[in-house]
């Protein structure tokens, strides 16, 4: 049996709970006991699940298998007036038990990339104000974010100030007469960068997701785009649409 099959088989038994998280999985020894292959197979074998981010540990450490405790990222409910508009954070909705650490906050404003020009319907160059930051829930840094504002939206608001207050960019915007009314999402999965993670002290195999959020007014202008890393093996992004 090859290393494909064992490690097939292996995944099959965590996928059935046969080894639930938290668990060991069976040694190289075991493994090579069990399937009657040598050393070398079963080494690879068992990177496949590792880089599959279905363990941890390996490499001279006991590998068990990844608990994963989602955060359930229920787009449609974080993103409705009720919730940002009433001053009540996103967080409260994707996590009810607890309130994530916002860490490596910067406020500056730059001139527009292609990108962001293209995404906001501005000129490349034009000035805008981009808020960067990373949050930490229970001690981990789980998504990095980067917001985009037009500066003549952002100006004179506290968008500019590092505590833009209850409801956040949301609400500033809505008080300045530019509330979103719509929201578009773009959701790409990849493999992470070394900035990522660096930021996110990802473990091997653990692939992103690249959420990019565009903020329509009424009247169809962007008023501001979210460039959003997530750790993905941290989230389920949840959406719920009607037919």
């Amino acid at each position: 049996m090859g290393y494909k099959e064992i490690a097939e088989e292996l995944r099959a038994r965590i996928e059935r709970g046969q080894y639930r998280p938290g668990d060991p999985i069976p040694s190289e020894s075991e493994v090579m006991a069990e399937f009657k292959a040598g050393r070398e197979t079963v080494t690879k074998a068992l990177r496949v699940l590792r880089d599959q981010g279905l363990t941890v540990g390996g490499q001279g450490k006991p590998a068990t298998v990844r608990d994963f405790k989602p955060i359930r990222r229920q787009a449609n409910e974080r993103l409705s007036r009720e919730v940002w508009g009433a001053g009540t954070s996103m967080w409260s909705v994707d996590v009810r038990d607890a309130k994530p650490k916002v860490e490596g906050l910067e406020v500056d404003t730059l001139e527009a990339s292609a990108r962001v020009a293209e995404a906001l319907g501005i000129s490349r160059g034009q000035a805008v104000v981009r808020r960067r930051r990373h949050y930490v829930l229970d001690g981990r840094p789980v998504l990095m974010a980067d917001s985009y504002i037009p500066l003549d939206l952002a100006e004179e608001t506290p968008i500019m100030e590092r505590d833009t207050g209850e409801g956040g960019i949301y609400k500033r915007l809505a008080e300045a007469g530019h509330g979103p009314v719509r929201f578009k999402e773009e959701v790409r999965v990849r493999m992470p960068n070394s900035r990522e993670l660096a930021v996110m002290r990802l473990g091997p195999g653990t692939p992103v997701a690249c959420v990019v959020r565009t903020a329509y007014e009424e009247g169809g202008r962007a008023v501001e785009v979210n460039e959003m890393t997530l750790d993905g093996g941290s989230y389920i992004l949840d959406y719920v649409i009607d037919a």
